[in-house]
């Protein structure tokens, strides 16, 4: 058996060294507060695209720390982050790993084009690469597809995706615009994103917003944004959504779309809900991927080399 080696040398593991520590005193600069929120928790996910890892003893590996953070936010923290590692089933691959390391960090009275532009900040900081620029999900969606993933009726883009060869055309899922949206942008639109620069995305589809809030002058979009860098996503924030009624009915909403592996829906978590009743403050949230930009830094071909053991060497 020679796979017992790690995936990352040792100047790699050097550079991740110093990468944590760059984030970390951005944060102290920025007078952001690092706490540990659990990383098993009592319910599952909220979105049903996020497969949550069981724990035999009861309970779910941490997909992200959001509903943890939210919580203490709700308490009174200020500005907070988490950095460390979070878990997700099925997720395996080239830019996938099931147990991996986020950046989470959310700001009271911020909105999205405040996280946006501190986004850029970070990743300046301690990628040391000038970011490029802004542009609307409108803009980028249409520019690949000559579609408006706003008012596009779904058979639209169920037909364009199966005309590109992304999905077979027996994909049972006619009426989930948030489905074919994310399918064509994750294989059509987001490979040609960021190529020469990390480049942010503002304004996606409120289809399939859960904890994100939603423009209240513009139908159909969500205050969410997320920054690419050569093909790959490396961070997703929001202004977040602070109306418990509202998370209430978008987690049933994604509780009856999604089912846990027993095809009973999840508990929704009632603690998280219990703390937007009692107040969180009006805020936005950014998680990034570390793994992701370390590789990318080094100019790997993947997360593998910027792990000590990826999935399968564990």
């Amino acid at each position: 058996m020679t796979d017992w080696r790690p995936g990352a040398t040792r100047a790699t593991l050097v550079r991740r060294a110093r990468l944590l520590a760059d984030m970390r005193a951005f944060m102290a600069d920025r007078d952001v507060l690092e706490v540990s929120t659990p990383l098993i928790a009592r319910a599952a996910p909220a979105e049903r695209g996020l497969a949550g890892m069981q724990v035999e003893q009861g309970g779910y590996l941490v997909p992200s720390p959001e509903h943890g953070l939210k919580r203490l936010l709700a308490a009174g923290t200020g500005a907070i982050y988490q950095l460390g590692p979070v878990f997700r089933a099925g997720e395996a691959g080239r830019w996938h790993n099931p147990e991996f390391w986020m950046l989470e960090w959310y700001r009271p009275g911020a909105t999205m084009a405040d996280m946006v532009a501190e986004t850029a900040d970070l990743i300046e900081a301690v990628a040391g690469v000038a970011c490029g620029g802004v542009r609307e999900y409108r803009q980028v969606f249409a520019a690949v597809t000559g579609l408006d993933p706003i008012d596009s009726p779904v058979g639209e883009l169920a037909d364009w995706a199966r005309r590109h060869q992304l999905a077979p055309a027996t994909a049972d899922a006619e009426d989930d615009r948030a489905f074919w949206l994310d399918l064509i942008m994750s294989l059509a639109v987001q490979p040609t994103l960021g190529r020469d620069a990390p480049e942010c995305v503002v304004d996606f589809p409120a289809d399939d917003a859960v904890l994100v809030a939603t423009d209240a002058t513009r139908a159909g979009i969500a205050h969410r944004f997320e920054w690419f860098w050569q093909g790959v996503e490396l961070a997703n924030g929001a202004r977040e959504l602070t109306d418990a009624d509202i998370a209430r009915q978008r987690m049933q909403r994604e509780r009856r779309l999604g089912a846990t592996d027993e095809g009973h829906p999840a508990a929704l978590d009632e603690r998280l809900l219990a703390a937007m009743d009692a107040g969180l403050p009006e805020c936005a949230g950014v998680a990034l991927g570390v793994d992701r930009l370390l590789a990318l830094i080094c100019g790997f071909e993947g997360i593998g080399e910027a792990l000590t053991f990826d999935w399968l060497r564990r």
